[in-house]
């Protein structure tokens, strides 16, 4: 009989860190109670600590392995009533099951204690370590299963009672009840928790592990695309012995993926039909031993064949876009190929014809057509009675059969034509202090004896390279405590390689190596990983050269940025025990293109396309089937993905395939961008489809070119508005980039060295998503200099200050007495404030409410596409965009250097003007109090007293009354000159007068 896995779900109770007081005495006697499953157990009492130290681990059975992920583990932390007056509330944590880890790889987190109600006075936090290890059970007989089937029922029902009791019977309560029913629930709550103890399991149990426990769950799962998902979402029946491996799916994303068909399945795109053709196999047929066997399928003009086998089974399914059909009938016929020397002959044994028109039609959930023997006309009189086995139908993209299909409209089998679901590597950032170094075995030489060693540290990881500080010391012992951080992608690289290099001398002294699999994984900042010394190998002289001190670890807490910051589209953490429950769900239908330019020649004659769509969001792309020289292509797939934070991005990208097809050396040519859309989904109403034509423009050395349209369909559903306006308050990036931040400059390294090994992985796909479309995706290039982009920024600014120089020009003519009435309004409303202050701030913003709600109604109801205008596209030189797509460093001529680099001077001297103007406002401020004009300073002074008498005399409201009356005046008591205040600042001295 096959063994069963049983898992065991092992909760560590590690401490608790500033803890409320609850007994009276300024302290707490904190125990914890925690809650799984139907299954209760409690810890010991720590005595008159906020920071109490437990370290206990406690076991759970879990009942259903595949339910777990829906599983909620709830903790509650009491304050002991034999200290105190009676059982009190400390806080409580629910953890979602879909973060539990495996064993081995869990991680200390702290979790943060949450109130019970809204008057629970809660605070401080927990530190916890979950994870589950499977165990493999050997099978009892059945015969003892059979007798111990009764007792084993009898003893786990009172067990069930129990719990149910605990359940009903909660033993805490705050202060609403009274004091001797506490103290009943208290005690009630410890007897159970003391009865159910974890039963140490069976020496049998512990044998050995399954391979479900060898195999662990994957980082992350991403919901596929409904095309790829018809076949996992039809139930398989399993006996209760089939082991199944943990995915850590959880129960949202189950439902999403085994929910309502009508919506999930293609609902946001339209139904293609399709004509399916499955060839089974084919019997009857003599064929001799050299000699094999295919079929051939014609309809019109389209003619194809299975793969030539000998044994005639070929089960080979084949899929004709029903729209590009030119014919009403289909002819299935067999064929022998005999081949002899150098020559090849072939004879056909028969062939058998279907009408069009009579095929029967199927749409899923229906079973799939079942195939049946046919047997062809016109065999000949060697082959006698030959029949074939297939199946005809006509289906839709939906199908199941369509993913692994021969496909008409996309080329057939090849593969990189197909549709395809990549996953970007997980990342992580590996933090490596190097401390110090001892025993350093330095190399005899001139320049070390004279100057003394200059050393440094020199760490490699991969392709990555990151080096310390230079150190001149008199000893072999120098001290750097540096933090080098690197990215790292799972699966690791087997070694961190640190070398110990000598300047002066210009010889390594010695290296040594760091497995990165094993080293120890934190989420946060309280929990330090243990320093380590490590021996470092010289040459063959030298075995010794020395030791080096290093703190090694992998920083589960940070989310490692792999694209633009204003384009993300996950901000998730990389530990999976910080992973939060989606907040939604995102649906995009990708249905079509339209008057897609040529970009390439077919056989030298005419212009052709063979567009394909690349959608990324999160750490999941898809990439849609590429259709064969059509200018308006038709996809019609749909794809899903999780939601964790509305403020993100989806992108969408056309390009041309050309890697189906090599070039005269044998590699695939680049693919060709055509253009891309963004949407960020925070413009999208929830629950809401919107089907729109978005314009494809892309930036060629030539100008910016318009290369078609693209239509999609884009749903983001959220089933709680309470966790998306959440969302709007909670940080945009995890704790750590908070707590212990990261350099811009550093982090703008790390994000170019993540986005080169997202690029290189998914370059090593099969088939590969190419270098050029990954960057074009991730927008890899937006940190090199272009001018278009400085003009577009410059203007984008200007814009912005625009809407300050228009409420300017509004107060100016206000006080200039352009439309009377208004000036007349101003002078009421400036009396009503005088009188009534308190009216300020609620008309104030009762104003912009009715402003804000009135704007509703002219909102966008389309979604926002690349714009050329903002972009600067549309009005720059050739020589500007000869520039941008400029190579680094530059290819160009030294005169076209030359000319560009006089422009940038120019450029950069009215930047360089307008900062010395800004910096010379600050300084007159400051001189102003500096005494640098000792008379304008003087000057300053007396008004300084003079106004703190006035103010001192004077009410404030007639003070604000008289100085806006004065600001109102009309221009007939103004004066054509600057006023008083602005002729005396500008006369103060600024610095610029001591710059070279």
């Amino acid at each position: 009989m096959a063994e069963t896995c049983s898992r065991k779900l092992v909760v560590e109770i590690c401490n608790a860190k500033n803890l409320m007081p609850k007994d009276g005495q300024g302290t707490a006697s904190a125990y914890v109670i925690v809650d799984f499953d139907g299954q209760r157990r409690r810890t010991k009492t720590k005595f008159r600590d906020l920071n109490p130290q437990w370290d206990e681990a406690l076991e759970f059975l879990v009942q259903d392995p595949e339910s777990m992920a829906s599983e909620i583990l709830e903790i509650n932390v009491y304050n002991d009533k034999k200290t105190g007056k009676r059982t009190t509330f400390l806080g409580k944590v629910k953890v979602a099951g879909s973060t539990f880890a495996k064993a081995g790889s869990e991680a200390l987190v702290y979790y943060p204690l949450e109130k019970r109600s809204v008057f629970s006075q809660i605070k401080g936090e927990i530190g916890l370590k979950i994870s589950y290890v499977d165990e493999a059970v050997p099978p009892e007989p059945e015969k003892a299963a059979g007798e111990e089937k009764k007792p084993v029922e009898a003893a786990v029902a009172p067990s069930e009672q129990k719990t149910d009791d605990a359940a009903a019977a909660p033993a805490e309560t705050e202060e609403k009840a009274p004091e001797k029913e506490e103290e009943k629930k208290a005690d009630e709550s410890n007897k159970e928790a003391a009865d159910q103890k974890p039963a140490e399991p069976p020496k049998d149990e512990k044998a050995e592990e399954g391979p479900a426990a060898a195999a662990s769950p994957p980082a992350e799962v991403e919901n596929p695309p409904v095309a790829h998902t018809e076949k996992a979402i039809q139930p398989k029946e399993t006996t209760e012995t089939e082991k199944r491996p943990d995915l850590g799916v959880s129960d949202l994303e189950l439902r999403s993926l085994a929910g309502d068909r009508s919506r999930s399945a293609y609902d946001l795109v339209d139904r293609m039909p399709f004509l399916y053709v499955r060839v089974v196999k084919a019997k009857g047929a003599n064929s001799e031993a050299e000699s094999t066997v295919y079929a051939k399928l014609v309809i019109g003009t389209h003619s194809v064949r299975t793969k030539s086998k000998s044994d005639k089974d070929w089960d080979q399914v084949f899929a004709f876009d029903k729209e590009g059909l030119n014919c009403t009938s289909l002819e299935v016929s067999v064929w022998v190929e005999k081949k002899d020397g150098e020559n090849c002959t072939e004879t056909s044994i028969g062939a058998v014809s279907f009408d069009l028109q009579e095929v029967p039609k199927r749409v899923p959930p229906d079973s799939p057509l079942a195939p049946q023997w046919y047997t062809l006309e016109d065999s000949s009189e060697n082959s006698p009675g030959t029949d074939i086995m297939l199946a005809v139908w006509i289906g839709t993209q939906a199908d199941e059969a369509f993913q692994e299909a021969w496909q008409s409209d996309s080329g057939g089998l090849i593969p990189e034509t197909r549709a395809k679901v990549y996953l970007s590597p997980k990342l992580w950032y590996l933090r490596l202090t190097v401390i110090q170094s001892q025993d350093l075995q330095l190399g005899p030489g001139p320049e070390a004896k004279a100057k003394g060693p200059e050393l440094y540290v020199k760490a490699q990881l991969g392709a990555q390279v990151f080096k310390t500080a230079r150190t001149s010391i008199g000893s072999s012992n120098p001290t750097w405590n540096e933090d080098l951080l690197f990215v790292a992608a799972e699966p690791f690289e087997q070694f961190l390689v640190m070398t110990v290099e000598d300047v002066t001398s210009g010889q390594p002294v010695g290296y040594a190596k760091v497995h990165v699999p094993s080293l120890d994984r934190r989420t946060d900042d309280r929990t330090e990983s243990k320093s380590r010394w490590f021996n470092l190998v010289g040459d063959e002289k030298r075995p010794y050269a020395g030791r080096i001190h290093v703190r090694a670890c992998l920083e589960g807490g940070y989310h490692v940025l792999d694209e633009a910051a204003h384009v993300t589209s996950d901000v998730r953490a990389s530990a999976k025990q910080l992973a939060k429950p989606p907040i939604g769900l995102l649906e995009v239908g990708i249905r079509g293109a339209t008057n897609l330019l040529p970009v390439k020649s077919k056989d030298g004659t005419r212009g052709t396309t063979d567009a394909y769509v690349v959608a990324k969001y999160g750490p999941k792309w898809v990439r849609t089937r590429t259709i064969l020289d059509r200018f308006n292509p038709r996809w019609n797939e749909q794809y899903t993905w999780d939601v964790y934070d509305p403020c993100t991005v989806l992108t969408i990208g056309v390009f041309d395939n050309a890697r189906y097809k090599q070039d005269e050396a044998g590699k695939p040519d680049r693919d060709i961008r055509m253009g891309k859309i963004r949407v960020r989904l925070s413009t999208l109403d929830t629950n809401r489809v919107y089907t729109n034509s978005y314009s494809l423009t892309v930036l060629l050395p030539g100008g910016s070119k318009r290369m078609g349209e693209i239509e999609i369909a884009v749903r983001f559903s959220c089933s709680s508005w309470l966790n998306l306006i959440q969302a709007y308050a909670s940080p945009m990036l995890p704790r750590m980039h908070y707590v212990r931040p990261l350099g811009p400059a550093q982090q703008d390294i790390l994000r170019h060295t993540a986005m080169r090994i997202v690029t290189a992985r998914l370059a090593r796909s099969e088939p590969a998503l190419g270098q050029e479309v990954v960057q074009y995706m991730l927008d890899s290039d937006t940190h090199v200099w272009s001018m278009r982009r400085s003009k577009a920024n410059w203007f984008r600014v200007l814009g912005w200050l625009s809407r300050a120089a228009t409420l300017a020009r509004w107060l100016d003519g206000i006080r200039t007495w352009v439309h009377p009435p208004t000036t007349i309004l101003m002078h009421v409303f400036l009396v009503a404030v005088i009188l009534c202050p308190h009216l300020v701030l609620p008309t104030v913003f009762m104003y912009a409410f009715f402003i804000i709600v009135l704007r509703f109604r002219y909102r966008r109801r389309v979604l926002l596409n690349m714009d050329t205008r903002l972009s600067y596209a549309e009005a720059i030189s050739a020589d500007e965009l000869d520039e941008e797509f400029d190579s680094f460093p530059t290819i160009k001529s030294m005169d076209q250097v030359r000319q560009r680099y006089d422009r940038l001077r120019i450029l950069a001297g009215r930047a360089q003007t307008l900062l010395g103007d800004v910096a010379a406002q600050g300084e007159r401020l400051e001189a102003l109090f500096n005494w640098r004009d000792p008379r304008a300073t003087g000057l300053f002074v007396v008004f300084c007293l003079v106004a703190s008498l006035v103010f001192y005399t004077v009410p404030f409201r007639a003070f604000v009354l008289g100085w806006g009356f004065y600001y109102l005046r009309h221009p007939r008591f103004r004066g054509d000159m600057p006023s008083v205040p602005f002729n005396f600042f500008r006369r103060l001295p600024s610095l610029s007068d001591q710059i070279l």
